[in-house]
């Protein structure tokens, strides 16, 4: 054979392979159930789900061709989490995708068998979804966000931002955020030996907000450390309201609070755990095992920084800390 008609024969051979993958993967329908604890409303969200079906298609899996999509939006509700649980497993999809660690949960109380893949669970150990990080061993797995050093990270911005603060408002759900004990104590440990005073304040209502923020704000030299929980994220724009209204500098985990006027944000990518989802669920469609797929945590974080906030809270923020930032909202 010339050297011509082979290479061309193999050129043909590998156009050919995608089509084929793609038309094995179209034999059987599929079917996903998708379950996110934000209302369907929510930008953030909807941009999230976005980049997961995006990477789907990437990946060869297009919703109606080859793989049919249910998503359930449980807007921060527990007994709508438990119901749209129920009404997913009920429809026996070969997989589910699962935003949080409240709806993993509402899920693993419904199935044992169906393969699951979290999103943004913060300590899936503790929470008794796998066993290990690097041997899930069950049905269940997917991307942590734990990282204990963040707790320091946080104070370490706060201060560098508003250097006179003396003490720190930790704000929390206990109900969303049972895992804060994860970060309350390295917060602890690095407030201890820069001087700072931790102030735990748990929050469980929309209405309480502005009584725990005004009641802080009193003291002079507060500032105020929003946890990683759904409950705070859902009311962001009214967290970073009453932290500018009461004037409390304040740090928040996501850049979403930044872009509602939160003073600083510092934490993991999430539309990037969505992305790296979309991989995880491919692989499990095409026969691996959860059990053998490790807990990945995050691989991306972002600096955010909202001068415009700053310059209310008559705060300078040094040109240092904005050449490291990933973005300065001005």
């Amino acid at each position: 054979m010339r050297r011509r008609d082979f290479i061309a024969g193999i050129a043909g051979s590998a156009a050919a392979w995608p089509l084929t993958a793609h038309a094995q993967q179209g034999d059987r329908m599929r079917r996903m159930g998708v379950l996110m604890g934000y209302a369907e409303n929510d930008s953030e969200a909807q941009a999230w789900v976005a980049a997961f079906r995006e990477e789907l298609e990437k990946l060869g899996w297009t919703d109606g061709r080859n793989i049919s999509i249910e998503t359930r939006w449980a807007a921060s509700d527990a007994e709508a989490m438990r119901r749209f649980a129920k009404e997913l497993v009920a429809l026996q999809p070969d997989i589910i995708v699962s935003q949080l660690t409240v709806t993993t949960a509402a899920l693993l109380e419904q199935t044992r068998t169906i393969p699951i893949v979290f999103a943004m669970v913060a300590d899936p150990v503790g929470s008794g979804f796998v066993a290990s990080l690097s041997r899930p061993g069950g049905q269940v797995t997917g991307f942590a966000t734990l990282e204990d050093s963040l707790a320091g990270k946080w104070l370490e911005l706060l201060k560098e931002i508003a250097p006179r603060v003396e003490r720190i408002v930790f704000l929390f759900d206990p109900k969303a955020a049972t895992f804060a004990e994860y970060y309350l104590t390295p917060l602890k440990t690095a407030g201890a030996s820069s001087g700072v005073q931790v102030i735990v304040a748990p929050v469980h209502d929309v209405s309480e907000l502005e009584l725990i923020i005004a009641t802080h704000a009193r003291e002079s030299n507060t500032g105020l450390i929003a946890m990683p929980d759904s409950f705070l994220n859902v009311h962001r724009a009214d967290l970073t309201s009453l932290a500018a209204r009461y004037r409390l500098p304040a740090v928040y985990p996501y850049r979403q609070f930044a872009e509602v006027r939160g003073l600083l944000s510092y934490g993991f990518d999430r539309v990037n755990n969505f992305r790296r989802a979309a991989g995880y669920v491919d692989r499990i469609l095409k026969g691996e095992k959860p059990a053998d797929l490790p807990v990945q945590r995050p691989t991306r974080y972002e600096l955010v920084i909202n001068l415009k906030t700053a310059k209310a809270l008559g705060l300078e923020v040094p040109w240092i800390l904005q050449q490291r930032a990933d973005e300065v909202i001005e």
